[in-house]
This record gives structure tokens, sequence and C-alpha cells, in this order.
């Protein structure tokens, strides 16, 4: 059933109007009752309806700006608009609007009710369009994954499709694929780069909702260099009228339709090239086959101190300048990734090894989905600061469930991890039980006080071996260890490398 908003500041006539008609006869349902346009705009927003009958002269916000604020959120909802004689000037004007019609006060059952079944008749031819739309669609992509249907041959495909858009099977032609950016961008802005991309009579349009266009440019004697300039300067033009940021990528060319999944399917893999470029650009798909594939470099153990510190402003200073300062144009898509991936392996396995738990983080699959989601390298960098700062307050978090006398041993351990240190002459210095001391600190830290110990030594052992060129003798002692064989073993029992295997797995 469609929805309906009924508004009317006299309540006795919102009743009326309420009353006067059996909705559900009519396939309708009735979800709001407003006194003004604000009260009836923040329903919409709540709970969006099909059809609004609303009066035209109200305090607050009259008819008029209602449809106008709501239209700028949903073309499609339809208007019946409620006027008196004496605003009838009012009325002509919600015609030009595009409200489905007026009826004059007082109200007449009988048109109100003509009124809304022509109403629902249109918005049943709308969402009739809208399906054969979305099959025509449907067909394209099943053609352009390279796919035939009904025992039709790829080639019989091809002529069925270049008939679609008026052209012939065989000529030289270019196919790219433009992607504009949605944010802010209303649909009929869509609609007017559309037309005006259709006057090229040289060029075919086939919408591919919800944020990009299959453009197909039939163009002799044209190499693929030119065509690269050719939609590179569209694009210029696009942009500068009607203010819409676009990326292109554009395939090789082809010689008959047959052919046209293939090149479809090429400019659409130059899309993830968007995370790098940026809006604004139009690139080939033989201007990328020289990118550099080798690995970007991401330094893992300063952003793990950072945030073991809790330098949050550090960290973000950090992501800033690996994303937006380091990575260079002619980078690879795949090697930003494989960095965007080893990066947020890091920050789930940090979780993990400190037991920390929060609503804001996000599991691992679903981050590397916001990662291969995002638009540009803003989006990842944006992605991780969020994590990041997520997991510094967490820790802050995790520190205050401490209590004081285990935040003390914490705190002792950091400063005299050198030192001869254990549970019993820490028990004694806080006036506790050795073995109850020893509980609460496993309880609340996850680990017994000597394992502890341990992994603060093999952490500073560690970091010194992947920074340092310090010889791993001295490692062990600045590490707090006496016996370099110890340390051996108990770095491999942390680590599962031996301290010389992972000076041997350290880059330069």
């Amino acid at each position: 059933m469609k929805k309906v908003m009924i508004v009317e500041d006299e309540e006795l006539i919102l009743q009326g109007i309420r009353n006067i008609l059996d909705w559900e006869s009519l396939g309708l349902m009735v979800v709001h009752m407003a006194h003004d346009g604000a009260e009836a705009l923040r329903m919409w927003e709540q709970e969006p309806v099909h059809i609004v009958v609303t009066d035209i002269s109200m305090p607050e916000m009259d008819g008029l700006t209602l449809l106008r604020k709501i239209r700028e959120k949903e073309e499609q909802v339809r208007f019946i608009i409620l006027t008196g004689y004496d605003e009838f000037d009012y009325a002509r004007q919600a015609v030009r609007l595009g409200v489905e019609n007026y009826i004059l006060k007082p109200i007449n059952e009988e048109e109100l009710e003509r009124q809304l079944r022509e109403t629902v008749h249109r918005l049943e031819e709308m969402d009739k369009k809208k399906i054969e739309y979305i099959d025509e669609k449907a067909q394209w992509m099943h053609f352009l994954s390279g796919k035939s249907s009904n025992g039709s041959s790829l080639k019989e495909e091809g002529q069925k499709f270049a008939g679609m858009l008026g052209l012939k099977e065989d000529g030289c032609y270019h196919a790219a694929v433009m992607k504009w950016n949605m944010d802010g961008l209303k649909e009929n802005k869509i609609t007017d780069v559309i037309l005006e991309l259709r006057k090229d009579t040289q060029m075919r349009i086939v919408h591919l909702p919800p944020d990009s266009l299959l453009l197909i440019l039939r163009k002799e004697q044209m190499d693929e260099v030119q065509a690269q300039e050719y939609f590179a300067e569209l694009q210029n033009q696009i942009e500068s009228r009607f203010d819409v940021m676009t990326f292109i990528g554009t395939g090789p060319s082809f010689q008959n339709f047959e052919q046209l999944p293939k090149a479809y399917q090429a400019a659409r893999k130059l899309q993830k090239y968007l995370i790098i470029e940026g809006y604004g650009s139009c690139i080939s798909h033989s201007g990328t086959e020289n990118r550099k594939t080798e690995s970007i470099r991401m330094d893992e153990e300063k952003l793990r101190k950072l945030i073991l510190k809790k330098e949050k402003q550090q960290a973000v200073d950090y992501m800033e300048d690996l994303f937006i300062n380091n990575i260079r144009k002619d980078a690879s898509a795949a090697a930003l990734y494989q960095m965007a991936v080893k990066m947020a392996v890091l920050l789930e396995d940090m979780k993990k090894e400190y037991k920390l738990k929060s609503q804001g983080f996000h599991d691992l699959p679903e981050f590397i989905e916001t990662i291969f989601g995002a638009d540009d390298m803003h989006g990842i960098k944006t992605a991780f600061v969020s994590e990041i700062v997520e997991i510094i307050a967490c820790m802050h978090e995790e520190d205050s469930q401490y209590t004081p006398v285990v935040r003390q041993i914490i705190a002792e351990v950091k400063r005299n991890y050198k030192e001869d240190m254990n549970l019993k002459t820490l028990a004694y210095k806080y006036h506790m039980n050795a073995s109850y001391l020893g509980q609460i600190f496993q309880k609340e830290t996850g680990y017994s006080f000597a394992q502890y110990l341990s992994n603060t030594k093999n952490s500073i052992a560690k970091d010194l071996i992947l920074n340092t060129n310090m010889k791993i003798n001295d490692i062990a002692k600045e590490a707090g260890y006496v016996d370099t064989s110890y340390f051996y073993r108990k770095f491999k029992q942390c680590y599962g490398v031996s301290p010389a295997s992972m000076r041997e797995m350290k880059k330069y």
C-alpha cells in the first residue's frame, strides 16, 4: 500500500480529511497527520511517504516550502495541494512546481478521491517504468559480463545491443567508464549530465546505476591515446558546466560489439585507480601497464609504538603523511591495497594481543571491505584514523579499569624491567599478600606477573633488534637478561623465532 501524509493546521479539517475516505479501499494508508510544514518535514524524515496532501497557508512552514524541501530529498513524492479561492495564485505556482493537482476548499469528497486514484495510478506507472529500466540494466550487465543468453552467441548478442543503441555492429569504437562522486549529488543533475552527453552524435550512453556511465564512442581512425584525450576533454566540459566530479577509465579500442564486454571490463578494472588518482582524472588501459608494483613501505614498528604510547596526534599525523605524501602517482593500486590490508591485520593483531573490546571496532573482514569500498585515499586514511583513535581510547579505558595497585606495578615494570623483580618483593613493598596480589594481577591483565615481565623485556628486545644494529648479546643485557642463552629461549617462546632469525628478517 502507498503511504500518505495529511498536513493541515486546522484540527477539525485535518480529522475530516482523515475520516471522509476509505483510504484502504484506495490502496492507501495514512501514516502521518501534521499541523504545519515543519512538523510534516520531521515526520517525513522519520518515515517517508508516497503522497502528501497539504494545505498551503500554515504557520512556521507553508505548504509550498514543504514541497520544495521534500522534493530536494525525493523527487518522486506526489503532492496534492489544498487551497482557498484567495490563494489561487499560490495554487498555480504549486502546479508549476510539479504537484499532482490542487483542490479548492471546502473539500469535495469525490474530487479528493478522484485525484488520489489518479495519483496512485501515476505512482504505479512510475513503478512499472522503474522495473522496465532495472530489467534493461540487468540485460546490459549480463552482456557486459561476457555472457550470452537464450542460446545466442556472443556475436548475436553484440548485434542485438548495437541495434539497441542505433549503431552498426562493426566500426572503430572506444569504450570508457565514467564514475561520479555521489556525495551531495542530486538525481536531476545526473539526468542533466546524461542529456548533455547525448548531444554528441558519435557517443552512446548506457547508465549503470548507481554511479557509472558506459560511454561508447564511434570514431574512425582514432587511436587509444587520441580517444583518452577526447574523453578527458569531455570530462573537463562536464565537470566545469555541472559541478560534478568524475573519474574516467578508458579501455582498448574494438572493432565489433562482440568485443565490447572485453573493452568494458578493461575500463572497469581501471576504476580501482581512483583510489590513487582521485576524481578529475582520466586514465587509459595502456597507461597503467607500467605502474610500479613493488610494495609501499609502512613502518609497522613506528605505528605500533605510537599506538602503545597512546600518542594519538602523532599516529594521526603518521597516517596523513603515509597516505597523502608518500604514495606516488606511479604506484599500482595493487601495492596500495596490499599495504592497507597489511596495516588492517596489524591493528587486528594488536586488538587481540591486548584483549581490547569496543563496539566502535570493525572486525577484520568488515574493515577490509571498507578499505576496498573507499573512493579515494582520503577515505582509506579516514577509516584507519578512526580505528586507531578507537584503539587508543580503548587502551586508556583498559588502563582505567585496573586497580591502583596493578597500575603501580605495571608502571614499575616499565621503569625498572632491568632490575631483579619478583612478585614477593613487590607485595612486600605494597603491603599485600603475594598470593593475593598475583591473583588480582593475572585477573586484570590476563598474564601472570612473570609472563608480563617477560613479555615487556622481549618487546623491548624486539624493538632493538629491528631498529638498531646492536649486537644480540648487548640487546639481551639492555632488555634485562643477564644470561644470553636464557634470553634466546624466552624470546623464541614469545615470538616463535630466535633473535638472530628476526634480525635476518629485518628489512633495510
